[in-house]
């Protein structure tokens, strides 16, 4: 019965990926050329997610900063903070301060820079607020999204963060409720930014794919 169990987990987030693959490849691709812009003009990029989206990102960070795969120079990231009240092992959207990535975003954001934004349900009130915060201080947004627990209907992916995008912004939905899922699709989603900026930097690896 538990491996049964297990085993589905392993089909249910195959099929999710193969399904999203074809869906998600383009918005990816818009994304890694937006990363690559700013890094490159030397902006950076701040990322931010509630809860597991949190971990997410400062994943992400630390392999901008340091490495994915591949010897190269550091690139300008920062993963924005929890408070000292938010569990960043509870995935909850709904904590203690909306504020608290909005004020991070004003004070360390500026024009050109890129915000990498986290939200399995597209309704975190933090994430919506750094969305604001960062089009206050001219930069462009790349959403990381999903419908997890309803969070979006199906006229309004990636919920009130998805809606208070720009043209200019970049919007990665999931198409699934579930936290898992959406949450595992978002790393690899990562993965592929990490691994395509290397590409575009250090030329195609022989062998990588």
């Amino acid at each position: 019965m538990l491996e049964q169990r297990i085993q589905q987990h392993f089909i249910d987030s195959a099929d999710l990926k193969y399904q999203a693959g074809p869906l998600l490849s383009k918005p990816i691709s818009q994304a890694m050329q937006a990363l690559l812009a700013c890094v490159t003009s030397g902006g950076k990029i701040l990322a931010c997610g509630a809860g597991v989206s949190g971990l997410l990102a400062s994943q992400f960070a630390a392999q901008f900063v340091g490495r994915f795969e591949r010897e190269r120079p550091g690139l300008g990231a920062i993963a924005l903070p929890f408070d000292d009240t938010t569990d960043p092992a509870a995935d909850t959207e709904a904590a203690a301060d909306p504020d608290r990535f909005a004020r991070q975003v004003r004070a360390l954001g500026q024009a050109g820079d890129v915000l990498l934004a986290l939200s399995a349900s597209g309704q975190s009130a933090a994430v919506l607020a750094a969305v604001e915060a960062a089009h206050a201080r001219d930069m462009s947004v790349i959403a990381l999204l999903g419908n997890a627990a309803g969070g979006g209907a199906s006229s309004s992916p990636g919920g009130a963060v998805g809606r208070a995008l720009r043209e200019t912004d970049v919007q990665v939905c999931v198409p699934h409720e579930r936290a898992a899922r959406i949450h595992e699709v978002h790393l690899l989603a990562l993965h592929c930014l990490c691994d395509g900026v290397d590409a575009q930097l250090l030329g195609e690896q022989e062998g990588s794919l």
